[in-house]
């Protein structure tokens, strides 16, 4: 299937495919808007079954940054990035520094941060090789909890506090009142677990 026929395909800037064979790297980078400024997302690891999965998953998330930037009022774009291959058995510091070489190819059209299946410190592997890095300094999440630069605390406050307000204007009701089911207790999960007993 040609890329601008792709069901997920939705008027992307640009979308680049690189494979380094040194590596073993193999990953795609898409860009869906810059029109506020450069985009920005995340750099996914997962074994995909398919190239066809992960192109549809770049596609995919790429344009959800877009619209995260825009409600966020960010100077930004959307974009996003995926490494195929397992992380548990696949994954090497040189793999990451090849994926921050990938990223500055695009010359600061995309900006690469942390997501699932890549740590903080992968994206500092990434740094080595590229200007265009994010979430790579120190910082504290909205509860005041010192951050390595890892978005998952903020993600699952922001998910608590989403949900929180969802409830209360659909059902009228507090989250103490209600059993929550989370599918996945990953970095995100665990803590929106953490909110959700303490609720």
């Amino acid at each position: 299937m040609a890329l601008f026929q792709h069901p997920a395909f939705d008027n992307h800037e640009h979308v680049a495919f690189h494979q380094d064979p040194v590596s073993g790297l193999r990953a795609i980078i898409a860009v869906h808007n810059t029109n506020l400024g450069p985009s920005l997302g995340g750099c996914r690891m997962y074994p995909y079954a398919t190239d066809d999965e992960a192109i549809t998953d770049v596609l995919r998330l790429a344009k959800g940054m877009t619209y995260k930037a825009a409600l966020a009022n960010l100077p930004m774009g959307g974009g996003k990035s995926v490494i195929i291959g397992n992380t548990h058995t696949d994954k090497s510091p040189a793999m990451m520094r090849a994926m921050g070489a990938f990223v500055e190819s695009l010359g600061g059209r995309y900006i690469v941060a942390e997501d699932s299946g890549i740590a903080v410190s992968d994206v500092h592997l990434m740094a080595e090789n590229t200007q265009y890095a994010g979430g790579l300094n120190a910082k504290f999440t909205y509860e005041g909890e010192p951050s390595d630069g890892n978005p998952a605390p903020s993600t699952a406050y922001g998910t608590f506090v989403g949900l929180k307000a969802a409830v209360d204007f659909a059902l009228g009701k507090d989250l103490s009142e209600l059993t929550v089911a989370i599918q996945g207790v990953g970095q995100v999960g665990y803590r929106l677990a953490q909110h959700l007993h303490n609720a």
